[in-house]
């Protein structure tokens, strides 16, 4: 399976999707990356270390998360969409579920949409993506943890998304999956969605995006803050790895490309 965003392709390997939170308030870097000056020095410490796509967030979705409007969002995201687009060659994602946000910002030359509701909360999200030849990522999500059969149920739900996205015309090259750890979810869920990655591409059919990076699941099972979490998200990055996850979602690129690299030359049987 491959996946082509922009002018690239991925395929038979895991690339590195970097976050950048243009918000005051993320749970782990908010208020960092809030000027352009800032976000173009972090996009080009990101690139030097190995990061593939950059994934621009500019909404706090953590726990209790307080909502913008579409408006203060375009303002936050679609001028960092802009700059990087002209300095910089990398596939560029904005992390957004409102169809306004999605439509400024692939105007301004996003070359991806990670919707953390899977298309649902704004179906026509998905003639937009279709549109620009764009790509998507579709998170698993929903208003509550109540699951019947947890694993079947998640599989159902993302399945709804596929469908959404295929039924505006997106091809399967241009549709990744996320299990959404973090999201309604209880702790052993995230544990339980994680372990299923391999499963969840082969039935779904098509390539996942792990993103866990610095996430509560990690203080859950380490006990330790989201300062001190490299170590459980490394981990988790190498069981993504060795367990067919094409992208991985992260805070700290150059950790986990060391990670990648190792595991690959091991695999490949050399450098």
């Amino acid at each position: 399976m491959k996946t082509c965003i922009q002018n690239k392709c991925f395929e038979n390997s895991t690339a590195i999707m970097a976050i950048l939170n243009v918000t005051p308030d993320s749970f782990s870097d908010g208020g960092k990356y809030t000027n352009i000056d800032a976000v173009l020095k972090r996009t080009d410490e990101m690139i030097l270390q190995g990061a593939d796509i950059i994934d621009i967030g500019g909404e706090s979705t953590k726990p209790n998360y307080t909502q913008i409007s579409c408006d203060e969002e375009i303002e936050r995201v679609c001028p960092v969409v802009e700059q990087i687009k002209s300095r910089f060659d990398i596939p560029i994602s904005v992390d957004t579920y409102k169809y306004n946000v999605a439509k400024t910002a692939l105007e301004c030359g996003a070359d991806m949409i990670n919707d953390i509701w899977g298309f649902k909360k704004s179906p026509n999200i998905a003639k937009l993506v279709k549109e620009h030849n764009a790509a998507c990522c579709l998170m698993h999500n929903r208003e509550n943890c109540d699951y019947s059969d947890f694993y079947d149920n998640v599989l159902s739900d993302l399945k709804e998304s596929v469908k959404i996205a295929k039924s505006a015309g997106i091809v399967d090259e241009k549709i990744i999956i996320d299990g959404g750890v973090g999201f309604a979810k209880t702790q052993e869920q995230n544990l339980e969605i994680l372990k299923c990655t391999k499963r969840l591409s082969k039935d779904i059919g098509l390539p996942v995006m792990v993103a866990a990076s610095r996430k509560s699941v990690i203080g859950y099972v380490l006990d330790c803050d989201v300062s001190n979490r490299l170590e459980g998200t490394l981990a988790i990055t190498a069981h993504a790895l060795m367990n067919g996850a094409r992208f991985v979602r992260v805070h700290d690129i150059a950790e986990n490309r060391r990670v990648i690299d190792m595991i690959n030359a091991i695999t490949n049987g050399g450098v």
